[in-house]
């Protein structure tokens, strides 16, 4: 009964999130190995869109390390482990909790025997900046964990990049690509090393914008309309003043029309928008208001179409509303 409602949740959250996004390209996925506990190691931008992205767009079913202060309820601490979520405690959590995550590691130990996948942020905080912050070391002392206590294992660290045009608005671009599997292959007394490479791999990935003059370099990029979500048209604009891979920016029309057409949810937005502290959930917020309240938007148009006496006005408006959602694409930022 689990394995049928996870299976029905990624197909539903996979079709809201391509309707969500403008496009979603997935380039890589044959490095992607079978048979083999995989231990994904990704760059972390936005929240929760980053997982949900992860679990909908490859065959895999994975396992999630989560913040620990999300568990502290009872009722929400089931509801995330039945949807495949295990907590990690955190210094900032307090030095008597992390003794705690003994026991999350044990739980991922037995997900990967089984061949499973775990994935971890190991930057350990998200944030919007087009960078890539210094790995915490938890995934490579899960790996050799692993081994430590399942000696047969043969874990990989499969790292992945995600990139966003815009990170907190709608009809915007995503790209993930999957690198070459990392094995572990080294002794445990050489973690660091592992790290060192998964990081430098991560960093021939993602899309790095120097933090010096940070902010205008990326309006320069923005400004020479040079697709902010490819690595290389990224580089050799900053290196060279080259544009060879471009995003053509929209007009405001189409997103304007996307709200108008769906102009309750977009007061809800408006509503929840002060409460949200840190602007790296705003996509996040965004997308579950969708999910949650979109179909119940569309199935008040449908009832507008027989029932309302207007019958005309209502079919045009729900077929309006429906070409907005697919029509609408935001510049980047």
């Amino acid at each position: 009964m689990k394995n049928l409602f996870n299976w029905i949740l990624r197909l539903l959250v996979k079709i809201a999130l391509h309707l969500f996004y403008r496009r979603i390209y997935v380039k890589g996925k044959e490095n992607i190995p079978k048979n083999r506990p995989i231990i994904l190691v990704a760059n972390h931008q936005n929240a929760l869109i980053d997982p949900l992205l992860l679990a909908t767009h490859t065959r895999l079913n994975p396992w999630f390390l989560t913040r620990a202060s999300v568990f502290k309820k009872a009722l929400i601490a089931k509801i995330l482990h039945f949807i495949r979520m295990l907590p990690v405690y955190r210094v900032r959590d307090g030095f008597s909790t992390i003794q705690q995550n003994q026991k999350t590691f044990e739980a991922t130990f037995e997900v990967l025997r089984r061949n499973g996948t775990v994935i971890i942020f190991a930057e350990g905080t998200h944030s919007h900046v087009r960078n890539l912050r210094p790995l915490s070391k938890g995934f490579t002392r899960m790996a050799f964990g692993l081994k430590e206590k399942y000696p047969e294992s043969e874990p990989v660290i499969l790292p992945v990049a995600m990139e966003f045009s815009a990170h907190k608005r709608s009809g915007s671009t995503v790209r993930i690509t999957f690198g070459n599997p990392i094995p572990v292959d080294l002794p445990p007394s050489k973690s660091g090393l592992l790290t060192k490479k998964v990081e430098q791999t991560l960093r021939e990935m993602v899309v790095l914008i120097p933090e010096d003059n940070y902010e205008k370099n990326l309006q320069n990029l923005i400004d020479a309309e040079v697709d902010l979500t490819i690595k290389q048209g990224v580089n050799d604009y900053l290196e060279k003043g080259i544009i060879d891979y471009q995003y053509e920016s929209p007009s405001g029309l189409r997103n304007k029309l996307m709200k108008l057409f769906h102009l309750p949810l977009y007061w809800i937005w408006l509503w929840i928008k002060p409460k949200i502290d840190d602007h790296v959930f705003y996509a996040t917020f965004k997308f579950l208001i969708g999910f949650c309240l979109g179909p119940l938007w569309y199935f008040l148009m449908i009832w507008a179409i027989f029932e309302s006496g207007q019958a005309a006005w209502a079919l045009t408006f729900f077929i309006m509303a429906i070409i907005s959602l697919f029509w609408n694409k935001t510049p980047q930022e």
